[in-house]
């Protein structure tokens, strides 16, 4: 950790998104204070994109206006967080410190913070050296730099916020606060996929490792643990996982700080598991200089198979019987270069399951991760006679928040293994879950890619299915026809054209708000793509976290794609409300007094009304929304022709529904032909 080298914290600094928390609105309204008031505090850091502003100077403007009263405990201790002269990771670490004491030793927490900074400072490192050692084990390095009394007011916050919210929780709110503040520098591994991975490593795993630690998260979900083992070549990873897992409960925790392939800390350790989200596609894991490594017992892993490493690795550090369970790139399953480790692992009976993931569980987020489920073979012990394949993407793919199909998707996975963990066998679910024979897998390219050996059920689900979905289309194709529109009438001679406005000067006159869309913030709501808007589809993306508000669709918002040059405006219903705007998406929001909004997305679809606003400086076409034109008409008027635009948006949603089920219906009669359901006849 860096040492703590400056007798005064610098001046606190906050973003934008920091200055909405404390004022309790959205970023937007941020952005209006500093176009509107000539007095609102100039940034003194960040980026020109993403500006920083001093604490105290925010504050004293945020009073003067009658906009704070005073700012939340948790904030204060946010904000000493950031501005510790040593970074927020040192921070963190000599805070997580000062909550295991006031945890552990309350008594004593009380009498340290009865003396001044300068005499607290002097007799706290002896009582956290004893803390640390007594639940980090000996030799452990973080009371290395004790706090100076610089750290002891942030140390007194930070204990203030523990008595409101708990030591854990304390630590929690602050490590999570910084990670969502720099999400790029991490790889996370979600809540949801750790506590699947820790029910896969089964509940009688009491001591466990994770050689790829991060800040623990996997190791945190093991319930019922009596030691936990953690390694991570980033000091600061291995330090906050430590602190993380000392306040999270009471196992034996020892984390150690370097790289687990190349110096193993813990080579005379077996464990009842092994948890781990690795790196993937390393090049530079070890290669050279392990080529004699005892650990690669299956086979030397080639140079591009690093998480064939990190296999054999788990597989050396479990006791017999033991269980492994690692995320995995999908690639990892079907490269020919691993195709000799994979056979081996099959043969000897180390390998027991591959679970595809629905894209989305785990970063990187656009790709369907899996799940490898290994067990330490016992010697002379008959290896299983077939490998347990589970596929999931179906699971999520009519949801549309992907969110919303991970409990399905948990059940799903933990039933299948728990039934093959017991009786060496499963249902044949057709397209997500079947035991398949070894045999069948060791062929040239020994492929575990659970996708390739479960075909899905054909499409229209059998001859009453088949059914269904042909009532079906007929309703929607009588719907459809009485949705058809009316015969056109051309305007009466004479009538004069309204003068036109475009969205830009309607926004300027607060008759619209415009927001352009990011597909990121805090929270969990989905995230509607441009692609849902172009398919009349439900939100079916995943928000990227980041340290914004976001701004939320609302019921008759405007939502219109910026890329691609097709003339498309969508008005937000309440199956569409409440997700967050994707990239590439302008979201239009009227004042109901002002604008009808199916007038408004009506006159946006106009194509002549697209070509005039979209520039073609590159390959795509991009749209200016502000530049895009509609006729200055009372209210009572654009109601008129918003109930034409709102059944010609019926319509079409008729016609894109019956195209859906057409061909389903197509789809359907050529599986049931082809697989035997269906007959000719």
């Amino acid at each position: 950790m860096p040492e703590e080298n400056a007798a005064e914290a610098t001046a606190a600094e906050v973003t934008a998104a920091e200055v909405a928390r404390l004022a309790g609105v959205g970023r937007a309204a941020v952005s209006n204070w500093r176009r509107r008031h000539a007095d609102f505090p100039k940034p003194v850091g960040g980026t020109e994109t993403s500006p920083s502003f001093s604490l105290d100077e925010v504050e004293h403007w945020l009073r003067a206006q009658g906009k704070l009263a005073e700012i939340p405990l948790r904030e204060r201790v946010w904000q000493q967080i950031t501005a510790h002269p040593g970074g927020a990771v040192t921070a963190l670490v000599k805070t997580g410190g000062a909550l295991l004491v006031v945890r552990d030793r309350p008594t004593d927490w009380l009498e340290l913070t009865a003396v001044s900074d300068e005499r607290m400072a002097t007799l706290l490192p002896p009582v956290l050296d004893q803390v640390l050692g007594a639940r980090l084990g000996p030799g452990h390095a973080l009371a290395e730099t004790p706090p100076g009394p610089a750290a002891m007011p942030l140390l007194r916050a930070a204990a203030e916020l523990a008595a409101e919210l708990g030591a854990r929780q304390a630590f929690e709110f602050l490590l999570g606060r910084h990670l969502d503040a720099n999400p790029r520098q991490y790889t996370l591994t979600p809540d949801g996929l750790a506590a699947l991975m820790a029910a896969l490593a089964g509940p009688a795993a009491r001591t466990v490792l994770d050689p790829a630690c991060g800040t623990g998260t996997l190791l945190r979900a093991v319930p019922g643990a009596t030691a936990l083992h953690a390694q991570d070549s980033a000091p600061e990873l291995a330090a906050l996982a430590a602190l993380r897992l000392a306040l999270n409960g009471t196992p034996q925790v020892r984390a150690v700080a370097a790289d687990s392939l190349r110096a193993d800390a813990f080579t005379q350790d077996t464990v009842d598991a092994v948890l781990c989200h690795p790196p993937f596609n390393e090049r530079g894991w070890g290669h050279e200089e392990l080529a004699y490594d005892p650990r690669w017992e299956y086979g030397f892993p080639a140079r591009t198979e690093s998480e064939l490493a990190w296999v054999q690795h788990a597989l050396a550090h479990l006791r017999e019987g033991g269980t492994a369970v690692l995320l995995m790139p999908p690639a990892v399953a079907a490269r020919r270069s691993g195709r000799r480790i994979r056979a081996d692992l099959l043969r000897r009976g180390a390998l027991r399951a591959v679970v595809a993931l629905p894209a989305g569980a785990a970063p990187p987020y656009g790709i369907p991760l899996h799940l490898w489920v290994l067990r330490r073979p016992a010697p002379h012990a008959a290896p299983p006679a077939g490998l347990l394949l589970i596929d999931t993407a179906a699971l999520g793919a009519d949801t549309a928040q992907p969110r919303s199909a991970w409990p399905a998707v948990h059940e799903t996975v933990q039933n299948a293994w728990s039934t093959y963990d017991r009786t060496g066998s499963v249902a044949h679910v057709p397209g997500v879950s079947r035991v398949v024979p070894v045999i069948e897998l060791l062929d040239d390219d020994v492929d575990l890619t659970p996708a390739r050996h479960l075909p899905p059920p054909a499409a229209g689900g059998g001859p009453a299915e088949l059914t269904a979905v042909r009532e079906r289309l007929g309703e929607t194709l009588g719907r459809a026809a009485r949705l058809t529109p009316p015969p056109a009438a051309a305007p009466a001679g004479g009538t004069a054209r309204p003068p036109l406005t475009t969205v830009g000067e309607l926004a300027r006159a607060g008759a619209l708000e415009l927001h352009t869309g990011t597909g990121g913030g805090t929270g969990s709501a989905p995230v509607l793509t441009e692609h849902d808007v172009y398919a009349g589809t439900g939100p079916s993306g995943t928000l990227a976290p980041t340290a914004d508000e976001p701004v939320l669709t609302a019921v008759g918002d405007v939502l219109v794609p910026l890329v691609g040059g097709a003339a498309i405006a969508r008005v937000v219903d309440d199956a569409t409300a409440g997700a967050v705007p994707g990239r590439g998406l302008a979201l239009l929001r009227p004042d109901p007094d002002a604008l009808d909004p199916w007038f408004l997305a009506g006159f946006l679809r106009g194509t002549a009304n697209n070509r005039r606003a979209s520039s073609h400086a590159s390959t795509a076409t991009r749209l200016d929304v502000r530049r895009l034109r509609l006729p200055r008409l009372p209210l009572a008027q654009q109601q008129s022709y918003g109930l034409r635009f709102r059944a010609l948006a019926e319509f079409e949603d008729a016609l894109r529904l019956a195209g859906r089920l057409g061909e389903q219906l197509v789809q359907g009669f050529h599986d049931g032909l082809s697989d035997g359901t269906v007959t000719p006849e």
